[in-house]
């Protein structure tokens, strides 16, 4: 059971109340480079903050990950993408701010054809589905107020989305600025409570299983190998291009990709202490999602308890709204005004805004069909990223590119591929490799299937490199 004093009630009000305030403040042009990008105007402290706040928003289901796996999290979930953001940083960020674009369907129609964007469009469209922070923003009001699980999903919904409907980008990064502090605070004040309640480092060593020490945290190779992976998201993540193409410079770009490694390190280990604490005081969760609330219970006094929800909730909303942004963009100028074949961006806005509503609408569905945010992950990186990744990232590089009949194959059959493979053994048991066929996760067919399309058009058309 969960409580909450008025004062800490009060300053969760004051919280929402200060982001839709941001949100209202911030204005946006009409015209669609502003709209959409601020007008590429992000300074180095905002490229940091907002990249930061905005690739962290999966706080309950690090809290699931961790009380389930241990520190296994850090190298699952932590791991993988610093070293992907390094790879995005030395070899992509500059070529991307350089290319003077708007999105990643835009490199797509630049390096290939139309058929080749609208097919990327629908894809992005997917990968970016805010659903795991709608649901995670729903469980966490259904604790602040008592309310239904769908009546909280339409609140935290209409909330996120409201401000960005009027602002657009600037509306995204002002809050993405607050939230940023917020969540770092959060998490700076749980870990000296728990300490200075039930102890150290003897403490968890003593209370969690073994196993939770581990690297592996008990899991199988191919169950860690597989988040590796999935990891390869960072690479065609529409949030990092967007920033990216954000950048006041190819310089800002990469400069702040290698800073904000630094602060997602520290937020990991912040958050991984907690989940240890989590399991060392809480051993039999009957929802491991609830690990980090279920934590303040127990540990936290008034104000800071008050406090850690912020918290959790500005890392959830600082990503909710950039993936509902991103979506919407990509389903009213990617997909609709490419579809359309307009000449100019001056209908870009309306769209946008008309996606915001679709968006949010598809979201809610989402949470409601699968309600656990570790399958969400799985679920959309294993189908997906087989589909953008190659593509994508040959579409920097003069000499990995083919002609546009063969990108358009490998980006199909690739995402088909891993939906089929998934598809096989969904009817069991979502994200077990058990029931897929010969044990193996739907990502590596697709890649598989992705990459020989890719080089058999590099074999057939060498002219092209």
């Amino acid at each position: 059971m969960v409580t909450f004093s008025p004062i800490d009630l009060l300053l969760i009000g004051a919280y929402f109340g200060a982001v839709l305030l941001i949100g209202f403040l911030a204005k946006s042009k009409s015209e669609a480079t502003d709209f959409l990008l601020a007008g590429r105007s992000l300074t180095l402290p905002l490229f940091v903050m907002t990249l930061v706040s905005t690739w962290y928003g999966g706080i309950l289901g690090v809290g699931e990950f961790s009380y389930l796996y241990g520190i296994s999290n850090w190298v699952v979930q932590g791991v993988p993408y610093y070293i992907f953001a390094l790879v995005f940083a030395v070899f992509l960020a500059k070529r991307i701010r350089e290319s003077n674009l708007l999105t990643i369907p835009d490199k797509l129609q630049h390096a290939y054809d139309r058929k080749t964007a609208l097919l990327g469009s629908f894809l992005t469209f997917l990968l970016t589905t805010p659903a795991p922070y709608v649901l995670m923003l729903a469980v966490l009001l259904q604790l602040v107020t008592g309310l239904g699980y769908v009546a909280c999903l339409f609140i935290g919904t209409i909330l996120t989305t409201a401000y960005l409907y009027a602002g657009g980008f600037r509306a995204d990064v002002q809050t993405d600025v607050f939230e940023f502090i917020l969540m770092f605070l959060g998490f700076a004040v749980i870990i000296p409570f728990a300490y200075d309640k039930f102890g150290g480092l003897d403490f968890i060593r003593q209370n969690v299983p073994a196993l939770h020490l581990t690297w592996n945290g008990g899991n199988s190779i191919q169950f860690v190998l597989v988040w590796f992976f999935i990891a390869l998201w960072t690479l065609v993540d529409p949030a990092f291009h967007q920033r990216c193409y954000a950048a006041k410079s190819g310089k800002v770009a990469q400069k702040g990709i290698l800073i904000s490694i630094i602060f997602w390190f520290v937020f990991d280990a912040m958050t991984a202490t907690a989940g240890l604490y989590a399991r060392a005081v809480l051993p039999a969760l009957e929802q491991p999602v609830m690990a980090f609330p279920l934590l303040a219970e127990i540990t936290l006094p008034p104000i800071a308890k008050g406090m850690f929800y912020i918290g959790m909730l500005a890392t959830i909303m600082s990503s909710l709204n950039t993936l509902m942004f991103i979506s919407a963009t990509t389903l009213g100028r990617d997909i609709v005004w490419r579809w359309r074949r307009e000449e100019d961006d001056s209908n870009v806005a309306r769209y946008t805004k008309a996606g915001l509503i679709v968006t949010a609408a598809l979201s809610i569905a989402l949470s409601i069909a699968i309600p656990s945010v570790i399958k969400l992950w799985y679920t959309i990186g294993t189908v997906l990223v087989p589909g953008l990744l190659i593509p994508l990232l040959a579409s920097y590089f003069q000499r990995l590119k083919i002609p546009s009949g063969f990108a358009f194959s490998s980006m199909l059959f690739g995402w088909l591929g891993s939906l089929s493979w998934l598809l096989s053994g969904w009817t069991k048991e979502i994200g077990s490799a058990a029931f897929y066929p010969f044990g193996i996760e739907p990502i590596y067919p697709g890649l598989l299937i992705s990459s020989t399309v890719w080089g058999v058009g590099m074999i057939l058309h060498p002219e092209r490199n």
